[in-house]
Formats: C-alpha cells, structure tokens, sequence
C-alpha cells in the first residue's frame, strides 16, 4: 500500500530516516498503524476504523500536542523513498513527572535498527531543543522489543504505574543517551 506523503515540518533526520510533524494527510498510515496486531497488543484498540476516525485521532493527539506543548509523535520516513514506516516522539501524560518517549513502527520495518536510530535521535533532538532532562517511557511486561530497545537507549527500570485497570513498566533515561 502507497501513501501520500506531505513535506510539513522536519524535525530531524538521521542516516536513513526522516522525522516529520504529522498532519490529517497522514490518516490512511494511521489507519493502517493503529490496527497493526503489535500496536492493539502493546499500547491498545483506539477504536479507529474509517479514515474519518483516523483524521480525528491525530487532530486530537499527536497534532494537538505539537500545537500546545510543542512536541509530540511524529512520522518516521525512510529518507531515500519517503515511505512513512512508523512513528516516533514525546508526549506529556498526566500521570507521570517527565515526558514519555514512544514509538511504533509498521511490522515489515522492525528488526532493522531504524527504530533505535530514530528513538536516539528524537532523545538528543528531547535534550538538545527541548530542554528535556529526565525522560520517561511505560511497556507492558510482555513487549519485549520496546524493553530490549529501551535498555540499549539508556532507559532503566523504576517501577510499575497503573493505567486504567493495566500494570505498565515506568522505565527513566536520566539525561543518558546511549
């Protein structure tokens, strides 16, 4: 499957990849993202459905929170073709001290490195133009990819937190950026 892939604001680039603020243009690549079987295990149903819905959600997300906290996920691109192949970012949950850093990526591009190389980056871009210090992220106990990646980025495991009536880890990255 194709996408339409708009050129908006850049936020950094890596060797291979770019990673750029999203816009309603991106909701065919959300649609698909959020119903991929790892995101529905590993962060949950969004109950996203129609293209509609998937417009929304990012209106309501992640481009509501570039707009008022001047952060948020955004859409990762393999720089030599433009194709977006996951997401990557900050964002400011209520019930943790410190931004949280997340990421999802589309089951063909994983086990690459692209998701460590983008999440090293969005760290450094946290702390460099940020101002970011101290950076949070939550797993389920059972996602062993996102905890493996986790450790190689610096990050250590605190405790657990709970969202809704689900344990999560609380892992820190303490200004390390491995």
């Amino acid at each position: 499957m194709s996408y339409f892939v708009p050129m908006h604001t850049i936020l950094l680039e890596t060797e291979r990849l770019l990673l750029r603020q999203p816009t309603t243009d991106d909701a065919a690549f959300m649609l698909r993202l959020v119903n991929e079987p790892s995101w529905l295990q590993y962060i949950g149903d969004r109950n996203v459905h129609t293209l509609e819905e998937a417009e929304q959600y990012l209106l309501n997300g992640a481009i509501k929170s570039f707009e008022t906290k001047g952060f948020g996920f955004g859409i990762v691109l393999l720089k030599d073709s433009m194709v977006p192949i996951g997401m990557c970012g900050f964002v400011k949950r209520d019930f943790l001290d410190h931004p949280d850093l997340g990421f999802a990526f589309f089951p063909e591009y994983t086990r690459i490195g692209y998701a460590l190389e983008v999440a090293r980056a969005t760290l450094m871009y946290g702390k460099k133009y940020l101002g970011m210090k101290d950076v949070a992220a939550i797993t389920t106990h059972d996602n062993l990819p996102s905890i493996r990646l986790l450790k190689k980025l610096g990050f250590t495991s605190e405790r657990t937190v709970m969202l809704g009536e689900e344990e999560l880890l609380l892992w820190v990255n303490n200004g390390i950026i491995a």
